[in-house]
């Protein structure tokens, strides 16, 4: 890796020949697989986005002129480029470099990037910031987000405002699993006549130099231009019926082509929209054969791309599992269960359903508000939707959820797969607000269950009639059954069950953290002091946190004057914020100790550290147990 060695910064990139840089892409590409062999992180996409990196810090005066990469996964590349090869081994890693581009990290991060869709606005509002001055602002958008709501909110904005900005639309007909939707396919049959867009490039720059292509007039000539070129081809260009001048599409992994049109269109004026076709994994057989499971492979062998996947037949399965085979079982009993997923069929394993029921599944791309707006509507009529999306991605769908769903109190499914930590992707990915975001909403059940049998059991209960929107959330990884398939039968909504008799110490926990709760409160009370007390810990599992169980409630404030609460969610406005809240409407005075995630974005590590760190993991409950008992006696 000779050339790869001499670069630590853009500048010792510049540094080098055009002819040079096919060689620096083979190098960049080798050095991304090498590494994520043994530290796993987001391998296809960064693969098929290193010629565009490359290319950009080449032609660029990075940092100066921003970069704004959409969705993070494409960026490693640009990581290694800008001064971080040597801390890549800390990728994704407790203390180490963050998992996405951030402008906390570095300089040559322009903005933050978990989430899909927001490179156009982020861009343009650079760009405005930047009048006046010499730099220039490239949004990189890719891997399916052209099909988010907020992409399409930015082109209009840009369509309508003077700037500059060049956007790449790096299409590489994927996001985590095939890309979908009627962009998709525009964007796989538009074509447009290169020779076309080279004369007409020579035409605006004499033009320019004889004055006639002064700003004022530029919008117009451009018009003119687009509707001739319409009617000469008979094919209408979205973006540039949107003044936005499109160029491609283009190879995107021929990187001295891409470095020569990048210099053509650096100093030309107005939004421009570069379109380049690239192949997600490209440059490495086994990731190019099979882009799904690549996109993030966990450790595997570089050389011959044999991932080291642990079938152990003895391993709980995954939360995601259980959810996919018992949607697929329920849906086989109810013909009016349909699902839905916002781009996520493999990481939700609503693919399983979808193998089979074709008809009834749908991926709707990366649009969460939209995936819920289309749950309410098919559940306006009649059928029953699970609708099912990352904790952190429904975020952006908060007011579908209530303007659409919970006003009209529709039964909507909502699954929110990866709640609480989930580990080496960080802040943007973490499910820490969802329950003290929802708890306020009207109409709304919200539930989350301990454990696989409870999940199936919360599944079927949500389909039955009359039950309006219901929220089931469980988190990323493994349960703790591994004999998971159990009857299915229903609960009584709002109602929780005490696991564990005890007078000293009440615990509450809602959801899979009841589960180191337990191991938390047996391992206390093997050592548990008799000459303290002989009457031990109680938990509590509250299963839902609206409606909550009053009667349980009743009895836990009758009897405890000490209380322990657990969440996997942030500690502000969250379950034992409902319960401090209810015991002091209802007149008991309990000394209430929550714990839960911090008034703080956490960073990223194993789920184990992040659990210690923000003490909900077996050691810090056991010492809120402890002291709690000791306060009491």
């Amino acid at each position: 890796m000779e050339l790869l060695n001499e670069i630590d910064f853009p500048e010792d990139l510049r540094k080098l020949s055009v002819d040079e840089l096919p060689e620096v892409c083979r190098e960049l590409r080798e050095d991304i697989v090498k590494e994520l062999s043994v530290n796993p992180g987001h391998l296809a996409s960064s693969l098929g986005a290193t010629e565009i990196t490359v290319a950009l810090h080449y032609v660029y005066d990075t940092p100066n002129d921003r970069i704004v990469w959409d969705v993070g996964h494409q960026a490693y590349g640009h990581k290694i480029l800008t001064g971080r090869r040597k801390l890549f081994n800390t990728n994704r890693k407790l203390g180490g470099l963050r998992p996405f581009p951030s402008p906390e990290e570095s300089d040559y991060d322009s903005f933050i990037c978990g989430h899909a869709s927001n490179s156009i606005s982020a861009a343009l509002g650079m760009a405005i910031a930047a009048k006046g001055t010499d730099r220039k602002v490239v949004a990189v958008i890719g891997d399916g987000a052209m099909s988010g709501g907020l992409a399409y909110e930015g082109l209009n904005n840009v369509s309508s405002t003077d700037n500059d900005i060049l956007i790449i639309l790096n299409d590489n007909n994927m996001s985590i699993d095939r890309a979908v939707g009627g962009m998709q396919e525009y964007l796989l049959s538009l074509n447009t006549n290169e020779t076309y867009n080279a004369l007409r490039f020579k035409v605006t720059r004499w033009l320019h130099k004889i004055g006639l292509f002064e700003d004022d007039r530029r919008r117009g000539l451009i018009r003119l231009t687009n509707a001739l070129k319409s009617a000469i081809s008979h094919q209408q260009n979205v973006f540039e019926g949107m003044d936005i001048r499109y160029f491609g599409p283009f190879n995107g992994h021929d990187v001295k082509e891409l470095v020569r049109i990048l210099r053509q269109l650096k100093p030309m004026k107005g939004p421009k929209l570069l379109h380049l076709h690239t192949q997600k994994g490209h440059g490495y057989a086994p990731a190019e054969k099979d882009v799904t499971i690549w996109h993030a492979p966990g450790k595997f062998d570089a050389a011959t791309g044999k991932r080291m996947v642990d079938n152990n037949e003895n391993t709980p399965p995954r939360f995601q599992d259980v959810f996919g085979e018992t949607l697929l079982e329920l849906a086989r009993q109810n013909d009016k269960i349909v699902g839905v997923t916002p781009a996520m069929p493999t990481g939700c394993s609503m693919n399983i359903m979808m193998k089979e029921m074709p008809e009834r599944t749908f991926d709707v791309g990366i649009a969460e508000g939209h995936a819920v707006t289309f749950s309410a509507g098919m559940a306006k009529e009649g059928l029953q939707p699970f609708c099912n999306i990352y904790s952190a991605f429904a975020q952006r769908a908060y007011d579908n959820i209530i303007h659409d769903v919970a006003i009209l109190s529709l039964p909507v499914v909502l699954c929110l797969d990866r709640s609480g930590l989930v580990g080496e992707d960080g802040p943007t990915h973490h499910g820490a607000f969802d329950l003290a975001a929802l708890r306020p909403i009207p109409n709304l059940t919200i539930a989350s269950p301990m454990d696989e049998h409870e999940l199936r059991r919360l599944m079927f209960t949500a389909q039955l009639p009359n039950q309006g929107p219901f929220v089931i959330r469980y988190p990323r990884g493994n349960g703790s059954i591994i004999d998971w398939r159990c009857p299915l039968e229903a609960i009584k909504v709002g109602t929780g069950r005490c696991l564990r008799e005890g007078c000293d110490v009440a615990v509450i926990t809602l959801g899979p953290i009841g589960i180191i709760a337990q191991q938390a409160i047996a391992e206390f009370s093997a050592g548990y002091d008799s000459s303290v007390t002989n009457k031990g810990v109680a938990h509590y599992d509250l299963r839902f946190l609206k409606p909550l169980d009053e009667d349980l409630l009743h009895e836990i404030g009758r009897k405890f004057k000490r209380i322990i609460t657990i969440e996997d969610g942030v500690r502000n406005g969250g379950m034992g914020s409902a319960v401090l809240e209810w015991m002091a409407d209802h007149g008991y005075t309990p000394i209430i100790k929550r714990l839960g995630l911090p008034d703080s974005f956490v960073e990223h590590g194993t789920v184990a550290q992040l659990q210690h760190i923000t003490g909900i993991d077996k050691e810090s409950i056991k010492s809120a147990i402890q002291e709690s008992v000791q306060e009491k006696s």
